[in-house]
């Protein structure tokens, strides 16, 4: 009990030694992220991630380290499927290059909180409820049908009922105010776009999270394995925003491939208490999918090019 606590306060320190790093190094001035320093960030923070696993393999052994960079590999793939709205966000509100690093940042604080909360709820429930695995594993099926299908375009952030309420029920500005989140006139607080599209973040990422918490929970029911690897996998979203979001609509397959993920992790859920599947043979299978989907993805990009 003592070293778990240990792991966690650890990581947590860690953590926070990151963020800081991130934001008064890394990003301590407000403006556009460039593609070569985003590429840079990218590998550094995947780095970080693949470290991170060889501590868990030399504290909690090698079936915990495959665990961790199963599900890591899961949340990442499912991360990049999800950047599409993320730029829909910035473009509804507004918000230049120059502040979309500061508001992804926020938005992530807020990330690290709930998925601290759905995952020990989801992995309490699976430890007292048996019929949860089924439901979970139903609930990812139903998820990667619905991915597979669904049209490429996104609802408008500014629909949102909590969008709808927040300007319905605060003072809001017209203008970013130099990038700050609130601002005072006339005495009276205000906030600005940039603090509806956090929000809009905010919302986003639990949405998001009925996706990928479950299918995380489908490799680990340990919480320090399930969450590390989520928050990892979080904290290099931003720069890989940055590194894909002019290339990301090029990617026009890769919902089939999370649809195929999904399907897998889901019926892994449901046959776990007849069948184990490796979790070796998991993250080979998720790897090859993504391998897959992305060279389909630049082959049918290619040949369209060249129809052209």
């Amino acid at each position: 009990m003592v070293e778990g606590v240990t792991d966690w306060v650890l990581f947590f320190l860690l953590i926070l030694f990151l963020l800081c790093l991130d934001l008064f190094v890394f990003n301590r001035k407000k403006e556009a992220v460039p593609l070569r320093k985003a590429l840079l960030l990218t590998g550094f923070w995947i780095s970080i991630a693949l470290i991170f696993g060889i501590f868990v393999y030399l504290n909690m052994g090698a079936n915990s380290a495959m665990e961790y960079y199963t599900a890591y590999v899961i949340e990442e793939s499912l991360s990049v499927d999800n950047m599409f709205v993320f730029l829909l966000i910035f473009q509804a509100f507004a918000i230049p290059d120059k502040y979309q690093h500061e508001a992804l940042f926020y938005g992530i604080i807020g990330a690290m909180a709930f998925r601290l909360i759905f995952i020990f709820a989801g992995a309490e429930l699976l430890h007292r409820f048996d019929f949860m695995m089924y439901f979970f594993g139903a609930l990812l099926i139903f998820v990667a049908i619905r991915t597979m299908v669904k049209k490429d375009t996104v609802k408008d952030p500014n629909e949102n009922f909590i969008i709808r309420f927040a300007t319905k029920h605060m003072r809001t500005t017209d203008c970013l105010e130099g990038g700050k989140i609130f601002v005072k006139k006339n005495g009276a607080l205000y906030v600005t776009p940039i603090f509806l599209a956090i929000l809009a973040l905010e919302f986003t990422d639990i949405v998001f999270a009925i996706d990928s918490v479950p299918a995380v929970l489908a490799v680990t029911t340990d919480p320090f394995i399930a969450y590390t690897s989520n928050i990892f996998a979080i904290l290099g979203l931003r720069s890989l925003y940055f590194a894909l979001k002019g290339v990301i609509s090029k990617f026009s397959y890769f919902k089939y491939g999370i649809g195929v993920i999904l399907t897998f992790v889901g019926v892994k859920m449901i046959i776990a208490g007849f069948y184990h599947i490796p979790v070796m043979f998991s993250l080979i299978f998720i790897l090859a999918v993504l391998a897959i989907t992305v060279v389909a993805s630049l082959a049918i990009n290619r040949h369209r090019r060249m129809a052209i």
